[in-house]
């Protein structure tokens, strides 16, 4: 693919010198860019247009996982669009499969008993496909049992009619790609609204006259305030300054500027002053299929007086932050040390550096972690774009976005 060629080479670079911020930035860039992969995708001869299509996504997915194996989102994304084309291949495999069904000759029973069932158009299937990516609501989910199936059994039916299926003239092929790219726009409009209906819950969540702790600083802790307090709620805000780069000051300030009664307090006043609070609202990194999370250094330690003290531990996070993967998957690097310039002036303690033991190795070290893990068992909920969810429901939350061949993002052998 020429032509995107320029496009991924320059994602890569901005990846690996960590040149954009911000998980939501990074998940909606890779989303744009493979969207553009795919458009840019030629659709050959091949029997297969979706799997061709696929090694496509996963050809540049590889390359942007391991320009920044740190940031999840990534790889987060890029499974959700290799998720988005099987499913696509599906629905158009359906409605094909539908349509086929109905010259299908057969005796007068059968079609008096089929004149009354309501057909499924292409795009409805394709809608349904699109719509499943999105996780629901835990009354949607219920309510939707009885759909996949139906999908389900009408796919499975391929086997019986696999000579008649075959539809792979170019507007089929065509379709698929549309698909896949409209239902690539739907993930991104996902992630540019994620806030919203994480914020449309802290109505329900942030009552009169509570105190609130959270540590350095999420947009999407902010905005989760932010619509509590435009509902007119009462409430105040302790900030943990997140050392060493003191995010907490940066969220104090812009809670301030709205009217939110804030003090910061320092990190390691968390324990002293958790006994004054009725809930910890935290933003996350990512968040695992065990329901653990990935957040900024300090979390664990904020969690743990939290349980010490029966204190919620609420986590929010918009979907492109939930991933497939366990914390022990060798895919997934849980940390990445910052430089020792964050924690010392080295123009202050340079005259330490120059003892050292008997082998040469400094006497003076310096580890600055850039993330904690908080196991499942201290979070009391987690609060996506799509409700409230409990840390045992997460898998099965995380299970509606990706497929499970796709934890691995590894280019299909040609050989």
């Amino acid at each position: 693919m020429p032509d995107v060629q320029p496009l991924v080479s320059d994602f890569v670079l901005k990846l690996k010198r960590r040149k954009v911020e911000g998980s939501h930035a990074v998940a909606r860039q890779t989303a744009e860019l493979l969207r553009s992969v795919v458009s840019q995708h030629r659709m050959g001869s091949s029997a297969n247009q979706a799997a061709a299509l696929a090694d496509a996504v996963r050809a540049v997915g590889e390359q942007l996982i391991a320009a920044n194996p740190i940031e999840l989102a990534v790889g987060n994304i890029v499974r959700r669009v290799l998720h988005i084309i099987k499913e696509e291949d599906i629905s158009a495999t359906a409605v094909g499969i539908e349509g086929l069904s109905v010259t299908v000759d057969s005796d007068d029973e059968y079609d008096s008993e089929h004149d009354d069932r309501p057909s499924l158009s292409a795009a409805v299937l394709a809608a349904h496909a699109r719509n499943a990516l999105r996780a629901p609501s835990l009354q949607t989910l219920l309510e939707d049992i009885p759909v996949s199936p139906a999908i389900s059994r009408t796919a499975s039916s391929t086997g019986d009619s696999d000579g008649k299926s075959k539809s792979g003239d170019k507007s089929s092929t065509r379709k698929l790609k549309h698909d896949v790219i409209a239902a690539i726009g739907d993930l991104i409009d996902e992630i540019d609204s994620c806030y919203e209906p994480i914020s449309e819950q802290a109505v329900e969540l942030i009552h009169q006259n509570e105190v609130i702790l959270t540590l350095g600083r999420s947009r999407t802790v902010k905005e989760f305030l932010y619509a509590a307090k435009e509902k007119k709620r009462s409430f105040r805000v302790f900030v943990a300054e997140g050392a060493p780069r003191y995010q907490g000051h940066v969220l104090a300030k812009e809670l301030v500027e709205k009217g939110v009664q804030t003090t910061v307090i320092t990190d390691s006043a968390v324990f002293a002053m958790i006994s004054r609070v009725n809930m910890v609202i935290v933003g996350a990194h990512a968040v695992m299929a065990n329901g653990g999370v990935i957040a900024p250094v300090g979390m664990n330690m904020v969690a743990l007086a939290a349980q010490r003290h029966a204190v919620p531990f609420v986590v929010v996070a918009g979907s492109h932050k939930l991933c497939p993967l366990y914390p022990h998957n060798p895919e997934v690097l849980l940390n990445e040390l910052k430089s020792p310039s964050d924690l010392l002036d080295f123009g202050d303690f340079s005259d330490c550096m120059h003892f050292s033991t008997q082998d040469g190795s400094p006497l003076l070290n310096v580890v600055n972690p850039t993330f904690d893990y908080v196991p499942p068992k201290l979070v009391s909920l987690f609060i996506t774009d799509t409700g409230g969810h409990s840390p045992s429901y997460m898998y099965r939350l995380i299970a509606e976005y990706y497929s499970a061949d796709d934890l691995v993002v590894r280019r299909k052998s040609t050989a």
